[in-house]
């Protein structure tokens, strides 16, 4: 099954926290603090790899999570940095932020990586608590909060022709006379409904071929599979425009030639900029040649190049795959996609990191904030001097005068997490 879209959570490590430790060794007076660092916790790296062709497998696993970091020991032992978790993903694959829209970053290159989520950072230990004051720190820093997000993989095919056209006009079998592939073919429409990728060896030369799911009018506002699949046309360097020059179907070649176009330039102008040639099949079911030659100098009037073929008796095949060759050493690398960037440095910021808000709750005062739960975590309740340095904090920050203004008194509960105490007014 080809898949090309999928949706994942991703959530990196917490950072190791930081040890509270003290040497206690023989003949050392006063050995003083000796906890360690945290590790830091595991990114999240996607990165494109070449031997994966769909996003299937996210199909079937949708939460992904980094390694935390461990915590520090004594002796000023660091803890081990969480494993960084790699995801790997077809090449052409888009990361998009679900919550903005965003294009995250465009994985177009074999080996290409990103980190879509930083570990948490290392807590510090108590040794960095020290100063000539408090010579015996009783607490230590906890790690850093893990990242989690929400993102869309969206695949996008990455071929040097790709083979456009209405369904039933022969795509699938110019496919599977020209390459490997093994398409499924019948007579009715939409026999594909997935595209198919095959490798074109003529001379001394190759190219990605790609049969595009068949297109239908309206394909560009979601008709059919139109915007399934539209997408897929925009990696690739060159168009083949397959036209059942017959009409068997009891349709005019130049009316459908026309209509694909519209298609094409209604989903995105870039696509119309793409060079076509133009493959007339089916020309062994043709009641009349002039109907060809029409179509021929009607298409050859808008700059386009004409070949002739039966698919179905390979005739024509090879000269049209000889010109798709000729045009690809004339054409460059297609150039990277633009897209409005997601900006980690804007949208991971939280400017209310350092705020703490209260809420009163009858006789409660319930306090929260980013830092504060940090510090919060950190704190060793059975320490005076940890007890100390969270106070010192929350009032730093105003909220105790936040709690004076809303009307606390002394004797109030203050509530932190689900830890509870009594304010006492100084």
């Amino acid at each position: 099954m080809f898949v090309d879209r999928a949706k994942i959570t991703i959530k990196s490590g917490k950072g190791g926290n930081g040890s509270v430790s003290f040497r206690r060794e023989p003949f050392v007076p006063e050995g003083g603090p000796d906890g360690g660092d945290g590790g830091k916790g595991g990114d999240v790296v996607l990165a494109a790899d070449s031997s994966y062709r769909t996003l299937m497998d996210f199909r079937y696993k949708t939460k992904y999570e980094a390694e935390n970091g461990e915590d520090g020991r004594k002796k000023k032992q660091f803890g081990k940095h969480g494993e960084d978790l790699i995801i790997k993903v077809p090449p052409g694959t888009v990361i998009i932020d679900e919550e903005t829209g965003l294009v995250m970053k465009d994985l177009v290159h074999n080996g290409d990586t990103f980190v879509v989520a930083r570990g948490g950072k290392g807590g510090k230990g108590n040794v960095h608590f020290k100063n000539s004051v408090r010579q015996a720190p009783n607490f230590a820093e906890a790690g850093g909060e893990a990242k989690t997000r929400r993102i869309i993989l969206e695949l996008k095919l990455i071929a040097d022709v790709g083979l456009i056209g209405f369904p039933n006009v022969g795509k699938s079998t110019l496919l599977s006379i020209s390459t490997s592939a093994n398409p499924k073919i019948g007579n009715y429409h939409f026999t594909t409904i997935t595209p198919n990728l095959g490798v074109v060896e003529i001379f001394d030369k190759s190219f990605v071929m790609a049969d595009i799911p068949g297109l239908i009018e309206g394909a560009h506002q979601g008709a059919g599979l139109g915007l399934d699949f539209l997408k897929h046309i925009e990696r690739t360097r060159l168009l083949i425009h397959v036209v059942d020059i017959s009409g068997s179907e009891n349709r005019d070649p130049i009316e459908d030639f026309e209509k694909i176009n519209t298609e094409l330039s209604s989903y995105s102008e870039k696509l119309m900029h793409k060079p076509q040639l133009i493959a007339a099949n089916k020309m062994d079911l043709l009641e009349s040649q002039e109907k060809y030659e029409e179509f021929r100098q009607y298409a050859e009037s808008k700059g386009y190049r004409v070949f002739p073929i039966m698919a179905a008796i390979n005739q024509g095949i090879r000269e049209l795959l000889a010109a798709a060759a000729l045009e690809l050493e004339k054409l460059g690398d297609i150039p990277e996609e633009t897209y409005e960037l997601f900006d980690f440095a804007i949208h991971d910021a939280d400017e209310n990191y350092r705020e703490i808000s209260v809420e009163k709750q009858g006789r409660i005062f319930v306090l929260s904030g980013k830092q504060l739960e940090k510090i919060f975590n950190s704190t060793n309740f059975n320490d005076l001097d940890s007890l100390r340095y969270l106070y010192r904090y929350i009032r730093q920050k105003g909220a105790v005068d936040k709690m004076k203004d809303l009307g606390i008194e002394e004797g109030d509960i203050v509530r932190i997490r689900d830890y509870e105490f009594e304010y006492i007014d100084e």
